[in-house]
């Protein structure tokens, strides 16, 4: 009844300030992203590192203010604070290998103490989560080991092999970057981090403990990652380990030449989470779910492949990306699947723009029953949202997601994009969830470190 309900006011909601405050928002945030966005992959540096002898140090301060006026018409979700990250690294590259030792100090101030709500609302933004995730703190800051990791190459005399072990930031589908600049693009901002990623649009962002192995052909490159991720995302002290383990490896090879270049990539991924008494979230009862507290542990096997195809009326691209689940979601045997599939065209002729117009559909199962033995959500496991949901209020669990984009790139130093998403439940028997994965090793508010659940809306466009 609660869903339907929602689903009726759905429309009242959109005409009135819900969705003046939606639009301005994720407007303003897109368009700030984009612009910095680019700004950052672009622009030279304004001073080089420092170098003292063979070491290189180098640093960041990243600083921004957030301004959220959250669905509806409560106040307490309308609220402004500022929130930096701080980074200092020393590094060292020799033909053998190379390190890196780099610290972060994430700061956020003036978090709304009001912005936490019963359910089904929850958090209502990121400022309600940073406070939640800091014991309750407005104004809180702290200093931790970000990236501590040595890298050893051509191991055994062979070159294109590596070995890395430490702490160390990934993100899965990097692990090659194409020739081509239209399939490093798509690389970077569809198929990236969709199951691991650094979460680095928050003020702390994420990393793993571990190793990280590498072998490069000409044509073809072998990864395979093992290592705990750390706390962070939301909580400023990223220097413990979180009891979840990652396995992940992927082959990843690159096709078409010049001419016609594309790439393929075959992964799996482990996930094994036994952190004690977080309770897990699904559409379960409260006290079915309190009552199971065995471990979850899911395999995610799937690709993607890519493709840039040239036209007179300029390039198109194809993208598929696909995976699906087993395993265990603690007393449930885990069913799941995910699947995107996008193109794009990037018109000639429009030199002063270069547009490039891009739609596709992304789908995340749901659960059907809640009463039976088998969990169908899919489960995302540790990725970063923000490239996929630009208000990040949605991810691929239980998500029917078809989009339109558009980048206007005027120069090297500036991207401007725009989404339209209309969103449904893939199944209206679960629920609606958002977040990025585990980033606290106990239960915490509204946001456990698994994905949370939100307020229900059948439809939404930004």
């Amino acid at each position: 009844m609660a869903v339907r309900r929602l689903v009726r006011i759905r429309s009242r909601i959109l005409r009135h300030r819900s969705r003046q405050r939606f639009v301005r928002l994720t407007v303003w945030s897109s368009l700030l992203l984009g612009v910095g966005a680019g700004s950052a992959r672009a622009q030279t540096p304004a001073s080089p590192p420092v170098a003292i002898g063979t070491v290189t140090v180098s640093g960041s301060l990243r600083a921004r203010s957030y301004s959220w006026n959250w669905f509806g018409d409560n106040a307490n979700g309308d609220y402004t604070y500022p929130g930096s990250l701080a980074r200092l690294a020393l590094s060292q590259s020799k033909k053998p290998y190379d390190w890196q030792i780099e610290f972060g100090v994430p700061f956020v101030m003036n978090l709304p103490t009001t912005a936490i709500m019963a359910a089904p609302q929850g958090q209502l933004g990121f400022g309600a989560a940073y406070f939640a995730a800091n014991n309750s703190s407005t104004n809180t800051a702290a200093l931790f080991l970000k990236q501590g990791f040595i890298r050893f190459k051509g191991v055994g005399g062979i070159e294109g092999q590596s070995l890395k072990i430490g702490r160390m930031e990934f993100n899965d589908g990097t692990e090659v970057t194409p020739k081509n600049a239209t399939l490093a693009a798509l690389k970077r901002d569809r198929i990236s981090q969709r199951l691991l990623g650094n979460f680095g649009f928050s003020d702390v962002g994420r990393s793993i403990d571990g190793g990280q192995y590498s072998l490069t052909g000409t044509t073809v490159n072998f990864t395979a990652l093992a290592g705990r991720p750390t706390q962070g995302v939301f909580q400023v002290n990223g220097w413990p380990e979180l009891n979840v383990i990652v396995f992940y490896g992927a082959l990843t090879g690159q096709i078409g030449g010049d001419q016609h270049p594309g790439e393929w990539r075959m992964f799996a991924l482990g996930y094994d989470d036994y952190r004690h008494g977080v309770v897990k979230t699904d559409n379960r009862p409260l006290a079915t779910r309190t009552a199971d507290t065995g471990s979850i542990a899911i395999g995610t096997y799937g690709g993607h492949y890519l493709q840039v195809i040239p036209t007179p009326a300029g390039p198109v691209d194809v993208l598929v990306w696909g995976a699906v689940q087993t395993g265990s979601w603690g007393a449930l045997t885990q069913r799941a699947g995910a699947f995107a599939a996008e193109a794009g065209w990037q018109p000639m002729g429009l030199d002063v723009l270069k547009p490039w117009i891009r739609g596709g559909y992304d789908y995340g199962s749901g659960d059907r029953d809640a009463t039976d033995q088998t969990h169908d959500t899919f489960f995302q496991v540790l990725p970063t949202p923000r490239p996929y949901a630009r208000l990040p209020f949605f991810n691929m669990m239980n998500s029917d997601d078809a989009f339109g984009e558009l980048m206007l790139r005027p120069s090297k130093s500036v991207t401007l994009r725009t989404d339209v998403h209309v969103l449904r439940l893939a199944d209206t028997h679960d629920l609606w969830y958002s977040g990025g994965g585990a980033f606290n090793p106990e239960p915490l508010a509204t946001r456990v470190g698994l994905p949370t659940v939100n307020r229900v809306w059948r439809h939404c466009t930004t």
